[in-house]
């Protein structure tokens, strides 16, 4: 079975090997691989640019590299090109291929071993979609990204920064915190039109949720605009949306009471 990603922005989407998992690379630039067992470094970069830009995108990268040559993987036509390297007294190669369609460029390499097995790369190269901005897309779950699992990070970070000053307690993580998360609201500490506060104590609830149990996943929400980390229950399949623990109670006018949401959170 193959994991599906969808790039921030959904302008594409791919599938991937299940053993691989989305790593921090450079912006714009999106990095896969076995954190088991590696077999190579997969990259992908995007790039937007005029009408037909990725149309032309082999044929320029042919014209402009003589090292490289025409390959066919699936419905895209490839500029393929490799280059060896050593390090440490191992021999690598980074194979490249060029492609693109509309106005989307592609650039994709995977480096690994020397003599290594392409398949699964190039696997990867031809499940590669363009999405239509135009087209509404139905919603879709996808193993959680680099992206989300910033904002969970950053979620988890804010509140924890708030406990401290105003309660002047540490914050652990876990179910005993909730008391304290919940003296910021009876407090007054987040406003009632502060949505990106009210989503990060939904969110911290739901971290706190996987610190004390097993079968929680984050996963990355897909729908419309909006690009979300949610929880799903494995068992079940249930998804849990931190947004509805807490900002879609403020806007409808309905208290928060965390403690209920997380023994409701628990109990999925």
């Amino acid at each position: 079975m193959n994991k599906r990603f969808i790039a921030p922005g959904q302008w594409f989407a791919m599938s991937y090997p299940s053993a691989w998992a989305e790593s921090e690379d450079s912006e714009g630039c999106f990095l896969f691989y076995d954190p088991n067992e590696w077999t190579g470094n997969f990259r992908i970069s995007a790039y937007r640019g005029r009408s037909h830009y990725g149309d032309t995108a082999a044929r320029e990268e042919l014209r402009q590299n003589n090292l490289s040559r025409p390959e066919t993987i699936g419905a895209w036509q490839t500029a393929y090109s490799a280059e060896m390297f050593e390090e440490d007294g191992q021999f690598y190669t980074t194979h490249r291929w060029v492609t693109g369609r509309a106005d989307i460029l592609f650039d994709c390499t995977f480096t690994a071993s020397r003599g290594a097995d392409l398949s699964a790369a190039r696997a990867v190269i031809a499940s590669l979609e363009l999405r239509d901005p135009e087209r509404k897309y139905p919603p879709e779950l996808i193993p959680v990204r680099i992206s989300e699992a910033y904002v969970i990070d950053e979620s988890y970070e804010w509140v924890m920064t708030q406990v401290k000053e105003h309660y002047k307690k540490d914050f652990q993580g876990l179910e005993t915190d909730i008391p304290l998360m919940q003296r910021l609201i009876d407090d007054g500490h987040i406003g009632h039109k502060k949505k990106d506060a009210w989503l990060s104590l939904g969110i911290t609830l739901c971290a706190i949720a996987v610190n004390e149990m097993d079968g929680l996943e984050w996963q990355t929400l897909v729908d419309g605009n909006r690009e979300c980390p949610v929880l799903r229950v494995l068992a079940t399949g249930q998804v849990i949306d931190p947004m509805k623990l807490t900002w879609s109670k403020v806007k409808v006018g309905e208290p928060v009471d965390l403690a209920s949401s997380y023994d409701k959170l628990i109990e999925a």
